[in-house]
């Protein structure tokens, strides 16, 4: 698809891909459709590119190491009354190249041609290398 785009988010408090898919699996009972789910206060200005094929791109200790396709934007209003955004994402995780990120705060767009490619089939499920190595090579732009 073309004339969409992504989004970033750092997954904070995920130590790896498998923390974060543990996490999300473990709040399915909380959804109806078993989707996960990330809210946020901002609801995105680009919504209809998101949902014309865009993914959430997730750093996990300061590496880009996965996404998930988006699939809908939902309006959620807690116990506060403040309207705030559900980001709904497919529940399948495609683990991606690593790339470097810096810290940011909240959730960024980022452009297909700046996104991590996919990691090939099969090798999804290599053992994680060492923080410090991952790191380096990614740096390097190995990974």
């Amino acid at each position: 698809m073309d004339n969409y785009v992504n989004l970033i988010k750092l997954s904070v408090g995920s130590e790896s891909v498998d923390t974060l898919i543990a996490w999300q699996d473990s709040r399915k009972p909380l959804y109806e459709d078993g989707c996960p789910r990330h809210v946020t206060r901002m609801w995105p200005k680009r919504e209809s590119e998101i949902l014309n094929g865009g993914s959430i791109y997730w750093v996990i200790k300061g590496v880009v190491q996965c996404r998930q396709q988006i699939l809908r934007l939902d309006e959620v209003r807690g116990e506060d009354g403040i309207r705030r955004c559900a980001i709904v994402l497919d529940p399948e995780v495609h683990r991606t190249q690593n790339a470097l990120k810096r810290p940011f705060q909240g959730w960024r767009y980022l452009k297909p041609e700046d996104t991590p490619a996919d990691l090939p089939r099969g090798r999804e499920q290599d053992d994680a290398l060492p923080d410090d190595l991952n790191r380096a090579l990614a740096d390097i732009g190995v990974l």
